[in-house]
């Protein structure tokens, strides 16, 4: 089981925009993105006496409290069409900015980068209590999450020690950020187990990232290998190697969800 944490996150973004010149800014702005999600999540958590009910109608008078602050970590140091729509969302109505909350938790999209990153830590805490999502009527199968049925971020390769198999396979889920295990040779997106329609590829820059695609489906994921790289955070280091997923879509795939950075 993955155990990553909000400081670990940010000190490995960190840490990889002061080395690359490439994705510098982007990982530069992902570490402040994941500094205002711990504030979040730190409130959530803090809270005496409370606990969230699952059901983001509830929950919401407690979470709203911290809306502001993404929206206005954003515009002060997000790229410039973000930072736009973060003016423009501090000047929504309170009802507005509830609808697109409801809107992203009960259907799920890649491209509402606001309230995507504003659910995570919500989920994240109700991973972390136990309590499942009581409104959240996703179609729940193998390759979604178990918990809330989130679609799968990214895989996490790592050693299994009970098994003389190679090494297991986990899928990360975009939403409540949890993992679980999923079998290692097979396509995250439609089940495709054929190796003639998988395909990996890597660059040296990041050994350890590869892009799991299939060829069925034209659908694609990172993978992040721990067993070549065990220092490695799989929510940023999938970000970090970005051009992966240049590579993979000139090549005419479709990643499975993009990342909190669009990509």
């Amino acid at each position: 089981m993955l155990k990553e944490s909000w400081e670990s996150r940010i000190q490995r973004a960190e840490c990889l925009a002061a080395k690359s010149d490439a994705t510098n800014e982007l990982l530069a702005f992902y570490a402040k993105l994941l500094r205002v999600q711990r504030e979040i999540h730190e409130y959530l958590r803090s809270r005496r006496g409370w606990l969230p009910s699952g059901y983001l109608e509830q929950d919401l008078p407690v979470l709203r409290v911290m809306v502001p602050a993404v929206l206005r970590a954003v515009e002060s140091s997000g790229p410039a069409a973000l930072a736009e729509a973060a003016q423009f969302l501090l000047r929504t109505s309170e009802a507005e900015l509830d609808q697109m909350l409801f809107e992203q938790w009960l259907q799920p999209s890649d491209l509402q980068f606001f309230a995507k990153a504003i659910l995570q830590p919500y989920a994240r805490w109700l991973a972390e209590s136990g309590i499942r999502p009581g409104d959240r009527d996703l179609e729940r199968k193998e390759n979604y999450c178990p918990f809330c049925g989130g679609c799968p971020q990214l895989a996490v390769l790592h050693a299994r020690e009970d098994s003389s198999e190679s090494g297991g396979r986990d899928l990360m889920c975009s939403t409540c950020l949890t993992a679980w295990s999923y079998r290692r040779v097979v396509c995250a997106k439609c089940g495709e187990e054929r190796p003639g329609k998988l395909g990996y590829y890597n660059c040296p820059e990041y050994e350890h990232v590869r892009i799991e695609a299939c060829d069925t489906c034209r659908h694609y994921l990172k993978g992040i290998d721990l067993t070549r790289f065990g220092w490695a955070i799989p929510l940023v280091d999938e970000v970090a190697a970005a051009s992966l997923d240049l590579w993979a879509r000139e090549r005419g795939y479709t990643k499975i969800e993009l990342n909190l950075i669009g990509l």
